[in-house]
């Protein structure tokens, strides 16, 4: 009998250790959520307080810096990807039809010389140093202001937050693309050119421009650069945003230069895919009149979209896509870890 009691209460005694120990696995649990939550929030501060203590120069700085260097370091894949994307368009640029990226990356070396690779790459910088400073700084600027309208509303809201990122990224990007259109503009017909040299640098392009086809000839495209650059940065802001945001909540001591790379080679995936076509018919459009060329198309945007398509079929409208994955994967990463890097020296510096 007394064994028996003794084995009862041994067992009711397991039974509380084990409920005992079940309860605090599961309050270390909570707490171990809790205190990342903690820590993930507590980064999302720093990084706003880190926003708000930087000047309007450095902040402008370290955005045209980071678009400078990442597009000096893919400037022959966006090279490639113009010369694609103008295939069809004249007899001379047809004959591309059928040659791969590695065939014309040779025909390249072998007839303009390895320094062709950067052909209008002085532009490029001359362009993507305002373009990426007033990006950046537009960008934050607008969801500041959208953050301080809707207040407490984005509290906990991932939709809003969501739709915070895409309207202020989109707006950004508008805003940039017309401050700095006609260099756009000159850097495509600089890098178009192939055997015969019409443009000779950058002011001969604005001269001949403007005196062949009127200071409006400058802004040949913006049309569709606007409609695609606006979803564009849209795409890429809100993509860049939700994902580092996730990857930092998932795992908050992982290196916030590489979260910053890998988020920004996904959101330029995502935003080329889904904008490429305007992108195509932007080019082709700033390329109408180059050269004392004839027009080929005479009939605006959706004409253009139409006259493509049914000549070229669907494929046309996607021509030049690989070199532009190449280009936007490393890319659009390496601008957001410059800009992210940047920031944080910038504003170790400024508090120093």
């Amino acid at each position: 009998m007394e064994a028996r009691v003794g084995v009862v209460v041994e067992g009711g005694q397991r039974a509380l250790n084990s409920a005992a120990a079940a309860q605090e696995s599961v309050v270390d649990g909570g707490a171990r959520k809790f205190l990342q939550h903690h820590q993930h929030q507590q980064q999302q501060n720093s990084q706003v307080n880190q926003q708000a203590q930087m000047g309007t120069v450095p902040q402008l700085l370290a955005g045209g810096i980071a678009g400078a260097f990442s597009k000096t370091c893919t400037a022959p894949l966006a090279r490639l990807t113009i010369l694609f994307q103008v295939q069809g368009m004249h007899s001379d640029v047809a004959t591309l039809r059928k040659a791969s990226i590695w065939h014309e990356a040779s025909r390249i070396v072998n007839e303009e010389g390895f320094r062709a690779f950067w052909k209008g790459n002085l532009v490029t910088i001359a362009h993507r140093l305002p373009y990426s400073s007033v990006s950046f700084y537009a960008y934050e600027r607008y969801k500041n202001a959208l953050h301080s309208i809707l207040g407490d509303s984005l509290k906990g809201n991932a939709s809003a937050a969501l739709g915070v990122h895409f309207v202020s990224g989109g707006m950004a990007g508008i805003t940039a693309a017309s401050a700095t259109y006609p260099l756009d503009l000159v850097r495509t017909r600089l890098a178009a050119q192939r055997n015969t040299i019409y443009y000779r640098g950058i002011w001969h392009a604005f001269h001949t421009i403007c005196r062949e086809e009127g200071f409006l000839g400058l802004y040949k495209g913006l049309g569709p650069t606007l409609l695609g650059v606006g979803p564009s940065i849209a795409i890429s802001f809100s993509v860049y945003e939700t994902l580092r945001s996730f990857w930092q909540s998932q795992r908050p001591s992982d290196s916030t230069i590489m979260v910053s790379l890998a988020c920004g080679s996904l959101s330029g995936i995502a935003s080329s895919t889904a904008t490429f076509p305007l992108d195509l018919v932007r080019r082709r459009m700033q390329l109408e009149g180059a050269g004392g060329r004839a027009r080929v198309y005479n009939t605006g945007l959706f004409g253009t979209f139409r006259h493509i398509f049914r000549t070229e079929g669907l494929q046309g409208l996607y021509r030049g896509i690989l070199p532009e994955y190449y280009k936007v994967v490393p890319g659009v990463g390496i601008v957001f870890m410059t800009y992210e890097t940047l920031k944080m020296l910038l504003s170790r510096f400024e508090t120093s």
